[in-house]
């Protein structure tokens, strides 16, 4: 049992290292993982599921489809906004990108902001807390990735003016 479980061991290691070398192969890959929270796993993940533009019409379409925005209960011109279902069509590309987002969260905790995005999530976290600023940095970070990705242009993050 040991042998076999250092065999799996082994294998996984040997199929991260793959996948961190073909995310540096890849521009896709290189303009995402600039994102914050979005390493190569994560940045080769998401390309695989935006990748084809045309499946979505907009970053809200590719974002519900992770499973990082609210279920919506509408009728009769009123809207309802319910939980974030934890059951997606990609638990492990969700999970992997909450992850990531709690901890820029949890280190922007600790320092003051330095971009504007910093200091929207900041506020956020002192209203809602870590988690709900973690969920809402993942959804922005889909959002931006097919932004990205659609266009092909590079991720700039916007500095706060020094007064």
């Amino acid at each position: 049992m040991w042998i076999l479980y250092a065999q799996i061991e082994e294998n996984v290691e040997q199929f991260d290292r793959q996948l961190k070398q073909l995310a540096q192969q890849d521009d896709s890959c290189q303009r995402l993982m600039k994102l914050e929270g979005v390493g190569p796993i994560t940045a080769v993940r998401l390309k695989l599921q935006l990748g084809h533009k045309e499946h979505f019409q907009n970053g809200r379409q590719a974002s519900a489809c992770i499973g990082l925005t609210p279920k919506q209960y509408s009728s009769g011109g009123k809207t309802k906004l319910g939980s974030i279902s934890k059951i997606s069509c990609d638990q492990s590309l969700r999970s992997a990108l909450f992850m990531g987002a709690w901890s820029v969260v949890t280190k922007l905790k600790k320092r003051p902001a330095k971009t504007q995005k910093e200091h929207w999530l900041k506020t956020l976290i002192l209203r809602r807390g870590v988690n709900c600023a973690s969920i809402a940095l993942a959804n922005k970070t889909v959002r931006t990735a097919y932004a990205l990705l659609k266009h092909g242009t590079d991720y700039e993050p916007i500095p706060i003016a020094m007064n």
